[in-house]
């Protein structure tokens, strides 16, 4: 049972020992240093890629318009003296400009002896630009320009779009950072204070700290007293009371009084920035799924030069033919191979999964975490704000007598609580249909209030009151209700004890539909809170959750993670505090609920824009349609190989079939259509994750 103590929190909430928190020293300075480098780097290159695609796309128009394979095509006749040089200029800015990431990165996959995606790009435009320089310069054959700028244009773009999906999770460090105030009020020896930047606040100096501000940095109570919102940072789901003596941690809420601070810790020893190193370690070892499109890229490659060699030797040393016909087939299985489609297949997936996502309440921020979904064994919540609403509200009220209503009751209440900003007001005040007037307030002391309603003597007042009085009451019915984790406050008229009210941290309805999905799945679910034990164990057994970690301290949860991870199972964490994002960044998959703190939000590798559990569920489903559209956009996009190849190495070729670079290329379009058609056909999969 709960003493009210105007209101104390004493029993709700257990001890935290925050000086464990700095278990090891950390050089921030260079982490920082990196992480940002890192972030601004990852930037520059979306920009870059969005920059040379728009280039490159306006160069293409006159390309294609210029190209004699096209007009052909097309039946028309737009030759004039000198275009073919305007031809080889305008290729040869596409071929160094727009190519430029794709050569350095077959470069960069031949020294590490990992060809992929890179390397087949690379030398497909390096074939295609080569050999058509060459065709100009008299070799017999056709000018590949509009093959090498189009093939060009469709990668720049697919790898932009994909680049903006995977954007880094760096910028959680950031956030990080700015729950901490930018200015401290420091008081000096004569009792003014000065306003100062947090930067420059030393151990032992003295702050004062305003309702409503941001405390700037951990430290001891040495004047005042208040009540201090550390959810975001602990996940304690109540507002905790702090006197003399009591500690205060830097980015918590003052949420009432003002008081006096004197900080004991600063910089890289705070508790934020413990918080900040351990959201960075996680971040930075969190392995990388290979991208499959990478995957089917390095055999492509393999038969790609395979190919090209087998058909320019076939050619040269067993028949008959010519140099310039060895050539032109060579070249052929060569950017052949090399499919526009396999550029576009997974990235145009994405947008639209991305897509699809938003419309149905979730953001996806790292796509390979959001591919990992499909796998998952185990779902961790946290408890306050995800499962539960994270407001303190009336759940239920006791009327011991028939007297008055169970309405009158709670108005009383309400009346002599609407002076106060306790949590505990503001939970009967939101609950209360009106508010009767209030004369001769006053505060009992550690006990509760009391005044004048409607000429009645009424108090609000904690168990510890009642006991002291001897007041009879049910016991039975209040402890039941306290064993469920819920707060119970007493309601005294005219000294005659009428009746009760508990308030609690509320079970979104939504989650017990969202567990029993996730369980129809094969999924475990497992609550992970700082929140005490009695009122965890209360919430898992209403909801059937599977197994419980309650009075987790914040850098405890990240192990917890760790703990069923080592039960060979992919786990995905959803939270929606500071105090969440170790966790979050810890497990193969972040699951960050929007309406929480920004650093949830930018630790997440997926945001659920609704606190709705069921968005879950929703989230492993699409996740699930979404490979499913991978894989066969991946098969579309190189399974047209099997019959082009061949066809344009000229298998055929004894009963007079063979494919022209112009019919691959209708090929090869065909293709990229039928993926593009492929990929907008997971809305009407997705649909059903509703």
């Amino acid at each position: 049972m709960k003493d009210h103590n105007h209101h104390s929190q004493d029993e709700h909430s257990h001890e935290h020992d925050h000086d464990n928190h700095s278990h090891e020293d950390h050089d921030h300075g260079d982490h920082d240093h990196d992480g940002h480098s890192h972030h601004e780097h990852h930037k520059q290159m979306v920009q870059d890629f969005k920059f040379r695609f728009w280039w490159v796309l306006a160069l293409t128009i006159p390309i294609l318009a210029l190209s004699p394979m096209i007009q052909d095509f097309l039946g028309v006749d737009w030759r004039f003296a000198g275009d073919t040089w305007i031809l080889t200029a305008l290729s040869t800015v596409v071929f160094f400009f727009g190519g430029w990431p794709f050569l350095t990165g077959l470069v960069d996959e031949l020294k590490k002896k990992q060809p992929g995606m890179m390397t087949l790009i690379g030398l497909a435009i390096s074939v295609a630009y080569i050999y058509s320089v060459f065709v100009v310069f008299g070799l017999d054959g056709h000018l590949l320009f509009w093959e090498l700028s189009t093939l060009v244009a469709i990668m720049l773009l697919g790898h932009w779009i994909e680049m903006r999906s995977v954007m880094s999770a760096s910028a959680a460090l950031e956030k990080l950072a700015e729950l901490l105030p930018g200015k401290a009020h420091r008081v000096k020896e004569d009792g003014s204070t000065e306003d100062v930047p947090v930067e420059e606040l030393k151990v032992d100096d003295h702050i004062l700290i305003k309702p409503g501000e941001k405390i700037p940095a951990d430290g001891i109570v040495i004047e005042g007293k208040t009540n201090v919102n550390e959810a975001m940072l602990t996940g304690e789901s109540l507002p905790v009371e702090k006197n003399v003596d009591d500690e205060v941690i830097g980015g918590a809420i003052n949420e009432e009084g003002s008081i006096t601070v004197k900080i004991h810790k600063t910089g890289d020893e705070s508790f934020l920035s413990q918080v900040i190193d351990l959201v960075r370690q996680a971040q930075e070892s969190k392995s990388r799924t290979q991208d499959l499109a990478n995957r089917a890229a390095f055999w492509l490659t393999i038969v790609a030069i395979g190919g090209g060699l087998l058909t320019f030797f076939a050619w040269t040393l067993f028949t008959g033919q010519d140099l310039s016909f060895a050539i032109n087939r060579t070249v052929t299985v060569m950017v052949i191979a090399c499919p526009h489609a396999l550029g576009l297949a997974i990235p145009l997936v994405v947008a639209v999964s991305t897509t699809l996502a938003a419309t149905n309440g979730f953001l996806i921020r790292n796509r390979t975490a959001f591919e990992e979904a499909r796998n998952l064994g185990a779902v961790i919540f946290d408890k306050t704000g995800t499962l539960t609403e994270g407001t303190f509200t009336v759940t239920d009220i006791l009327n011991f007598n028939e007297e008055i209503s169970d309405e009158e009751l709670l108005n009383y209440a309400a009346a002599v609580e609407v002076n106060s900003e306790h949590p505990i007001a503001r939970g009967i005040l939101e609950k209360a249909g009106e508010t009767w007037k209030v004369e001769d307030f006053n505060s009992i002391t550690g006990k509760g209030v009391e005044g004048n309603v409607k000429g009645k003597s009424v108090k609000v007042v904690s168990p510890g009151y009642v006991r002291d009085e001897n007041m009879e009451y049910p016991k039975d019915q209040v402890e039941d209700i306290s064993s469920q984790g819920k707060t119970v406050v007493f309601v005294v008229l005219d000294d005659e004890l009428h009746g009760a009210i508990a308030l609690g941290d509320k079970i979104r309805p939504e989650s017990r539909d969202a567990i029993d999905q996730l369980h129809e799945m094969g999924i475990q679910c497992v609550m992970l809170t700082g929140d005490n034990r009695q009122t965890a164990e209360y919430v898992a057994k209403e909801l059937g959750i599977d197994q419980v970690f309650a009075e987790v301290l914040p850098d405890e949860k990240a192990e917890k993670v760790k703990e069923v991870q080592e039960q060979g199972m992919k786990v995905a964490m959803t939270g929606d505090g500071v105090n969440d994002a170790p966790a979050l960044a810890t497990a193969d998959v972040g699951i960050a609920i929007g309406a929480g703190s920004d650093v949830a939000v930018e630790t997440g590798d997926i945001v659920l824009v609704r606190d709705n559990p069921m968005d879950v569920a929703h989230v492993i489903q699409l996740s699930k349609a979404t490979y499913s559209k991978m894989v066969q956009n991946l098969f579309w996009a190189t399974g047209y190989n099997v019959v082009a190849i061949p066809l344009a190495a000229g298998v055929l070729f004894v009963w007079g079939i063979i494919l022209s670079p112009a019919m691959g290329a209708v090929l090869m379009s065909l293709s990229t259509v039928i993926v593009a058609i492929n990929a907008r056909f997971l809305k009407m999969e997705g649909s059903g994750t509703e």
